[in-house]
């Protein structure tokens, strides 16, 4: 018997759990695809006629990581926060939802990047991802009319980046305050030029 839309469906969803989970906290170089079909509990065939490769499935990991980060991020901002400026600085409150999750391991998209040769799913869905940091940056500075909306985007980029890789290798979710505290400091002094 062939394989109903149901069990696709469900095969799917479980092979993208499992690599998740395993992808995100070993590395998708370091774990192989068996270990992601034990863990989703399906045949091997199920990831390749659901995916067809392990790039795909690493493709659709990142993808996902990056679809839940954006409508955290929209969600959050939008409840919290009035203005475009006060949102440039909620940003790091909620990056720092993230950074208090039990088994944080900072950025996906650096650690997948770190593992993975040039040119492959995982540099095009990391440097969408990056588009998306820049973009998120740089619209909330034009709208709050930063008189240097590209100079206040690209210090809160790396500001933003740097809060990641801080509240990962020190083990400090209070990170996120603090680059709250910076981010604060930077747009106070971005609008008073």
């Amino acid at each position: 018997m062939g394989e109903t839309t149901l069990d696709r469906a469900s095969a799917r969803e479980r092979l993208l759990a499992a690599a998740t989970e395993l992808f995100y906290r070993e590395g998708v170089r370091s774990v192989g695809i068996d270990r992601v079909i034990e863990r989703a509990g399906v045949a091997k065939g199920s990831l390749y006629n659901t995916f067809g490769s392990k790039e795909a499935l690493v493709r659709a990991y990142l993808e996902g990581r990056h679809t839940r980060t954006r409508e955290r991020m929209a969600r959050e901002l939008a409840a919290r926060y009035k203005t475009p400026r006060e949102r440039l600085v909620g940003v790091f409150a909620v990056q720092g939802i993230a950074f208090a999750e039990p088994g944080f391991r900072g950025c996906a998209f650096v650690g997948a990047s770190a593992q993975s040769e040039p040119g492959g799913a995982v540099e095009q869905v990391s440097e969408e991802y990056r588009v998306w940091v820049r973009s998120l940056f740089l619209d909330l500075a034009y709208a709050a009319e930063a008189p240097d909306p590209e100079g206040l985007a690209r210090q809160l980029v790396m500001l933003y980046d740097g809060s990641g890789i801080s509240a990962w290798m020190d083990h400090d979710p209070k990170a996120a305050e603090t680059a709250t505290t910076i981010a604060t400091t930077l747009v106070d002094a971005a609008f008073a030029r």
